[in-house]
């Protein structure tokens, strides 16, 4: 674990920084891929979101989880086949992170990063 101050700026201007982001969102997607099929299941997404970087998830019922994966594939799995290719992982992983970096603002916030998280990358 490591601890940072961030605020918006940070996280947008990595977001931003296409050559970084694609290489951390690849890193991450070719991590999650178990089975290397080019696509991320709901199954291999929820392993994911098993570690301790999902606090805010071990909190919900799994009705709660279930839909909220449900938003996800109805939103991103543009293709419809049941999985996230490349494309619409990074697409996912960009809202999120400027979902966070709103909910950052200017003012500086201090984080405690899980060392495979995202946002570690911005410091």
């Amino acid at each position: 674990m490591s601890v940072a101050f961030i605020d918006s700026h940070m996280v947008e201007k990595f977001v931003e920084n296409s050559q970084a982001f694609d290489k951390c969102i690849e890193e991450r997607f070719n991590m999650l891929d178990m089975n290397q099929d080019g696509v991320l299941s709901r199954d291999e997404l929820q392993n994911d979101a098993n570690d301790s970087s999902f606090v805010e998830l071990a909190l919900q019922s799994k009705e709660e989880v279930d839909s909220l994966y449900d938003v996800l594939f109805e939103k991103f799995d543009t293709e419809k086949k049941g999985g996230l290719n490349r494309n619409e992982f990074g697409l996912l992983m960009k809202e999120v992170m400027l979902a966070k970096a709103h909910g950052f603002g200017e003012t500086p916030v201090c984080v405690i990063f899980q060392e495979d998280s995202l946002l570690r990358r911005v410091v």
